[in-house]
């Protein structure tokens, strides 16, 4: 049986990029059941589509997995990102979808969580939208080039690692950006009287307090493939490294020969 959470959170699933790690999302979509499923920003990129079509039938699937956790009764919250801002101008309820700009959500201990994406707060994508997609672009090339290191590393039987990830946490001015931005966020929520938030957008991964805030980033499907559970008892985890898991092979047991 699979297991089921109060809430879940997942977000920057980039459909319509090489770089959305499809499968792996199928697998958790599958392997995992809400009451409560929040889309926390960029399910779809638009950015990317407008510089060309890729839209293979497993983004499709991905679309109609979702609708189908609808229809059984999950419910759905869907926060539009920047990448896919054009859905703010649908804000509303949807059958068991809802669209809105940001949300708050209350765990079963009572714990008061704001729920937005997190680009509001970033002044690069705000005032200089330009740079934002350029930045993109340097990021998507980064991804790239994540596909041939990989191929070498599994022929070598090296486990994945990620070149982009690896840039943007040695790259100083990054890691300034990604400090800069968690502390933006968790002083925004401090002003709307909530002890926590949930965001995605800089695909960062994280769980930890700053200042007076409960401050979780649900990372991506890109790279960390990860997301932000809800127990049952109220209790929040962030799972991480969400791989497919490859089946196990049975090992044929030596056949006995009958002795007559």
């Amino acid at each position: 049986m699979n297991p089921h959470y109060r809430a879940g959170w997942i977000s920057d699933v980039h459909l319509g990029t090489r770089g959305c790690q499809v499968d792996a999302l199928l697998a958790f979509l599958r392997d995992h059941d809400f009451d409560t499923l929040y889309i926390v920003g960029d399910l779809i990129d638009v950015w990317q589509l407008r510089r060309g079509i890729y839209w293979p039938q497993s983004h499709n699937d991905v679309l109609q997995k979702l609708l189908r956790k609808a229809r059984k009764g999950t419910r759905l919250v869907y926060i539009p990102g920047n990448h896919d801002e054009f859905v703010s101008g649908f804000l509303g309820q949807y059958g068991a979808v809802q669209i809105m700009d940001h949300a708050i959500h209350e765990t079963a201990e009572g714990v008061r969580l704001l729920v937005m994406h997190g680009h509001e707060l970033d002044t690069v994508v705000q005032n200089l939208k330009w740079l934002a997609h350029i930045g993109d672009w340097g990021y998507q090339l980064l991804l790239r080039l994540n596909r041939p290191v990989n191929a070498f590393r599994r022929l070598m039987g090296w486990d994945y690692w990620s070149l982009s990830s690896y840039v943007k946490r040695s790259v100083k001015n990054a890691v300034s950006f990604i400090g800069a931005f968690e502390d933006a966020i968790a002083r925004y929520a401090l002003r709307e009287n909530v002890q926590g938030v949930i965001c995605g957008h800089i695909h960062h991964p994280a769980a930890r307090q700053i200042g007076g805030i409960q401050y979780y980033n649900t990372g991506d499907w890109v790279e960390s493939l990860s997301a932000l559970v809800e127990h049952p008892s109220g209790k929040l985890e962030l799972l991480t490294h969400l791989q497919v898991q490859a089946p196990v092979k049975e090992i044929s047991r030596p056949r006995i020969a009958q002795v007559a």
